[in-house]
């Protein structure tokens, strides 16, 4: 393999393969061994969430299927919805041009957000106002 993968791969044709084991390691990931993934959904296209991954939780959601973050704050794997029950399932995997950041199409079992809404961007960032966008879900919506 080429030092950098991801430059050889700018110029490969659609339907170039290469395994994942020799690409997960050579993914750009920060001095903490992390790299930020953002949950899409796959069905409407919103964007839900980012949290970060390491090649560990990558590789035991590409094996399960469930998708599996690593917590910064516990040290420990947070696999989406343990306790909430709002679980992610992974549809496909997807690593930028530069191999530094991931977007997860997954299907999200309810709100994606801790607060209870759909996805984590609800904090609108005006020139002058920032404002709420949405409402917490609650059992009876």
């Amino acid at each position: 393999m080429p030092a950098n993968l991801f430059t050889s791969l700018e110029s490969a044709p659609a339907g170039h393969t290469v395994a994942t084991a020799s690409l997960l390691p050579q993914l750009a990931y920060n001095s903490d061994g992390l790299i930020p993934a953002i949950a899409q959904d796959n069905s409407t296209g919103d964007v839900l969430m980012m949290a970060w991954m390491n090649q560990d939780s990558i590789e035991e959601t590409l094996r399960t299927g469930a998708v599996c973050y690593w917590s910064r704050s516990r040290q420990k794997f947070w696999r989406k919805g343990e306790e909430s029950g709002h679980v992610q399932t992974l549809v496909s995997m997807h690593a930028d041009c530069d191999g530094d950041t991931l977007l997860l199409k997954v299907n999200q079992s309810g709100p994606a957000c801790h607060t209870l809404r759909q996805h984590c961007f609800y904090v609108s960032i005006g020139p002058t106002d920032t404002r709420v966008s949405s409402n917490p879900e609650t059992a009876d919506q």
